[in-house]
């Protein structure tokens, strides 16, 4: 009871604040909530739709943003947005009751509700080495009872279990910190453990999380998988930006030179306001376009950099269909199913899952070496089925050319298509810290 509210997950804190509300009683009430059933082990989510169940049955409203299928079949009344992302989205695509709901031929939600569309089970397993492990030895961390654990090199491995067995204290205090520290030279602090064996038959851990990627509108997709380099250097080429003797540097808006000084080139200006949080308003000089005008007279195909910027990744990918190196680079993007992102899109205004998706992109843009260790924790948070298939993908693609990927998930669709299972349990709490069994999905 004592535990302080910082170590809670955002999930947590969502049911604890729910489970004040059904003490409360209320009645006529709006309730509005936000992927409730994040980090939520399937036994726990049934615990959850019975609550806001009961909040209904009190005579109030619930609303609720999911994409979980057991919460969209329990609903009164479904809404379903799209028909795509970004610009291709905005619109109601069908709504009613999710038996209705399941006939329309437009909705991606409703053919994968129908299983008209799945996420298919992969045909085979991939065989394991018992020479490439990783062994982990006495793990005793938090609620941890002592316990080894194989991991089998060259895998999609899944870690399970419900809320608050175990699964982060191995995977993200033990396994990600001892990792950083004798792999990446990194400076960590691991849990309590005996001894790891195996290291030497990887090179490097790469832990993608779903923390921003920057936390000031100077960042953003492009420049975070270095995209925005390459757009810089082609523009420097241009026989107008030759003539002017432009150098890179002109394109940056992070340098003096080419960019809008009024805004420093962010395009927007920050008011500190006494009392309330800062706000952003648009620069009144180059009105959102982050450079100054002798820059924007030089054009690409009839296009400035500002204007490219301003492209979503699909639109850039027509543009730039002759430019190879930044073509590819936003194949990257595209395998990751971020088409309908703005290049220049703020990195503050982006969620977690799409953080976390760049963070993916930016690792397929780099040669892969065949011998690092991916670590995601619950990768799958608000993520739509056609998301998520595309995301398998990605990391089955890592898995082909040779390394490893340790997913932390909840998700039953991902479970299905891991090679092999680490379940973590049976409890949470003081009743977990186990290996319950490990093996294939076939045996689990």
């Amino acid at each position: 009871l004592n535990r302080t509210a910082p170590t809670l997950s955002g999930g947590e804190t969502q049911r604890i604040r729910l489970a004040g509300q059904i003490g409360a009683g209320l009645v006529g009430v709006l309730y509005i909530l936000d992927e409730p059933s994040i980090g939520l082990h399937p036994r726990d989510n049934d615990r959850l739709i019975n609550t806001l169940q009961h909040l209904r049955d009190l005579g109030n409203t619930v609303v609720v943003v999911e994409h979980d299928e057991d919460t969209m079949r329990q609903c009164d009344y479904l809404i379903d947005f799209g028909p795509g992302p970004g610009v291709r989205g905005g619109e109601v695509v069908v709504e009613g009751h999710p038996s209705e709901i399941i006939k329309s031929k437009t909705s991606l939600t409703a053919q994968y509700l129908s299983g008209r569309l799945e996420i298919a089970i992969p045909e085979k397993r991939r065989e394991s080495d018992p020479a490439r492990m990783v062994k982990i030895c006495g793990a005793r961390h938090n609620n941890l009872k002592d316990i080894d654990i194989e991991i089998p090199l060259g895998k999609f491995v899944c870690v399970t279990g419900v809320s608050g067995s175990g699964k982060s204290s191995f995977v993200n205090e033990i396994l990600k910190e001892e990792l950083r520290e004798r792999l990446n030279g990194g400076i960590g602090d691991p849990g309590e453990f005996d001894s790891i064996q195996g290291i030497d038959l990887l090179d490097k851990m790469i832990a993608i999380d779903q923390s921003p990627i920057g936390r000031t509108p100077r960042s953003n997709p492009g420049t975070y998988i270095k995209l925005f380099d390459e757009i810089r250097k082609l523009y420097t080429k241009l026989p107008e930006a030759k003539k002017r003797g432009y150098k890179a540097g002109r394109f940056s808006f992070n340098v003096k030179g080419g960019r809008c000084e009024a805004c420093e080139g962010n395009g927007s200006n920050k008011l500190e306001m006494d009392f309330l949080a800062d706000v952003w308003v648009t620069c009144p000089v180059c009105e959102a376009q982050r450079f100054n005008r002798e820059t924007l007279q030089v054009k690409f195909n009839g296009k400035s950099i500002a204007d490219v910027l301003n492209m979503d990744i699909q639109e850039a990918m027509q543009f730039f269909e002759n430019v190879p190196v930044v073509l590819n680079k936003l194949k990257t993007l595209h395998s990751v199913g971020l088409d309908y992102l703005k290049i220049g899109q703020p990195s503050p205004t982006l969620s977690g899952g799409e953080a976390q998706r760049i963070k993916l992109a930016r690792e397929l843009v780099k040669r892969s070496t065949g011998k690092t260790l991916y670590l995601l924790d619950e990768p799958t948070t608000g993520l739509h089925f056609a998301d998520i298939q595309l995301l398998l993908n990605v990391l089955q693609n890592f898995v082909e050319a040779g390394n490893t990927v340790l997913v932390v998930e909840h998700n039953l669709d991902v479970i299905k298509t891991a090679d092999w299972i680490i379940d973590i349990g049976p409890e949470g709490g003081a009743g977990g810290g186990e290996v319950v069994v490990a093996g294939t999905p076939e045996t689990v």
